[in-house]
C-alpha cells in the first residue's frame, strides 16, 4: 500500500527535470497522475535531460513502473485550457486530491532583465508562465477540493524570490517567484476552512539536466559553493523529498509555509 493510493494529482511542468522528479515520485507512492506542459517531449530541448530519460515521456515512465498517468500539452497560462484540463481529470479518476503548481521558468539573459531594464514582452511571458499559471492551476482544481473537503496544493516559488541576485538580473523571474509565495499565504487562508493545505517550496541551487547542461557539464556543477552550508547544490530528488512530505498526511498541521529547499544558501545581498 502507497501513502497516496487511490489520491489523483496534477503535476504542471512535468515533462522534465524537477516537475517530472514530484510526477514519478508521486506516482511511486500510489497516486493517479495528470502531467503537463507545453510540450510532454521538452527535455529534447536538453542533451543532460534526454540522457535521464527511460521512456518517451513522463507519462509514460509513470505506466512503464506500472502506475496511471495522463498527458496534457497546453500553455499554463490559457486559463481556459487549464481549466479544462482540471475537468477532463475529474471526468477520468472522479476527483482530484494533489495539485503541485510546478511550470514556469525565466526567460532572457540577467543583463538584460533588471528591475527597470527588462523588457515589456518578456516581463509579460514570464509573469504568465509563472504567476499567471499558478493562479489559474490553484483556481481550477478549488472547487473539487472544496467539495471533497480536503486537498494538497503545493506552489513553487525559488531561492530568488526571497534573495535579489547581485547586479540586479531577472528581476522579472525573482518578482514573480515572490508573488507566488505570497499568494499562497492568501490562498491557504482562503482554502484552510475546507481542509486543503496550502504551502509553497524555493528550491535553491538543483542540478536538473538543464542546469548540469547550462552549467558547462557535471564537473562545474559538482564544484564546491561555499555559499551553501551543506557544501554541494541540490538533486531534483532533494525536492522531491518535500513535495512528498507536503502532499501527505505527515503534513496535515502545515499551511501558509514557505519551505526553503537550498542547503542552507546564504548569499549577500
Amino acid at each position: 500500500m502507497g501513502k497516496l493510493d487511490g489520491k489523483v494529482a496534477i503535476v504542471t511542468g512535468g515533462a522534465r527535470g524537477l516537475g517530472r522528479a514530484y510526477a514519478r515520485r508521486l506516482a511511486g507512492l500510489g497516486a493517479k497522475v495528470a502531467v503537463t506542459d507545453l510540450n510532454l517531449k521538452s527535455y529534447e530541448e536538453f542533451e543532460a535531460e534526454a540522457e535521464a530519460m527511460t521512456a518517451p515521456s513522463t507519462v509514460d515512465e509513470i505506466k512503464q513502473r506500472g502506475g496511471e498517468a495522463l498527458g496534457f500539452e497546453f500553455d499554463i497560462g490559457d486559463r481556459a485550457a487549464v481549466f479544462a484540463m482540471a475537468d477532463e481529470v475529474k471526468r477520468a479518476w472522479g476527483r482530484i486530491d494533489i495539485l503541485v503548481a510546478n511550470a514556469g521558468g525565466g526567460r532572457g539573459k540577467p543583463r538584460e532583465t533588471t528591475a527597470t531594464l527588462v523588457p515589456e514582452d518578456l516581463l509579460e511571458l514570464v509573469t504568465r508562465m509563472n504567476f499567471f499559471g499558478t493562479v489559474h492551476s490553484c483556481s481550477a482544481v478549488a472547487p473539487q477540493m472544496k467539495e471533497q473537503m480536503s486537498g494538497k496544493i503545493v506552489t513553487v516559488a525559488s531561492y530568488a524570490a526571497s534573495v535579489a541576485a547581485i547586479g540586479g538580473g531577472y528581476a522579472h523571474y525573482g518578482a514573480n517567484k515572490a508573488a507566488i509565495a505570497h499568494y499562497t499565504r492568501y490562498l491557504a487562508q482562503e482554502l484552510g476552512r475546507y481542509g486543503i493545505n496550502c504551502n509553497c517550496i524555493a528550491p535553491g541551487m538543483i542540478e536538473t539536466g538543464r542546469i548540469v547542461q547550462l552549467a558547462g557539464g557535471p564537473s562545474r556543477a559538482n564544484e564546491p559553493n561555499r555559499e551553501i552550508a551543506l557544501r554541494r547544490n541540490g538533486q531534483p530528488e532533494d525536492c522531491a523529498k518535500v513535495v512528498e512530505f507536503l502532499c501527505t498526511d505527515l503534513s496535515d498541521y502545515v499551511s501558509g509555509a514557505l519551505i526553503p529547499i537550498d542547503g542552507g544558501w546564504n548569499r549577500a545581498w
